[in-house]
């Protein structure tokens, strides 16, 4: 895999795991919501004028683009495995941004995420 290709997989990455960080900013933003009839048109709206939700799905959009030029480049059992770095980064900007838990539980998973990626990417 050369430099542009890599690049590539990783701006996909990390604008995706970007967009998850976007949107639960914006759902903390608004607060736990249920949809019902009644508030159907007041939660949509809410959420869909919220700064972090519209950053999270412009990041997503980007990300798709970016995304189909990395498969012109790279084999997809290749570039699938590496969104799972996504969830590396957002456990670890989970922990930093929005004081969620880090447990050695989850920091195994992590450990045996990485070593994955690493095997998969192997030639």
């Amino acid at each position: 895999m050369n430099a542009v290709s890599f690049s590539l997989l990783m701006t996909g990455v990390l604008l995706n795991a970007g967009a998850q960080l976007l949107l639960k900013a914006g759902t903390n933003s608004v607060g736990m919501f249920e949809f019902s009839r009644d508030n159907l048109l007041p939660v949509g709206w809410q959420l869909a004028t919220e700064p972090h939700i519209i950053g999270g799905l412009g990041c997503y959009l980007v990300s798709v683009v970016v995304w189909i030029m990395a498969l012109s480049r790279v084999e997809v059992s290749i570039a699938y495995p590496m969104l799972s770095i996504g969830y590396v980064v957002n456990a670890l900007a989970a922990w930093y941004l929005f004081g969620e838990a880090v447990t050695l539980t989850r920091l195994t998973g992590i450990g045996v995420i990485i070593v994955g990626v690493y095997l998969v990417a192997r030639p």
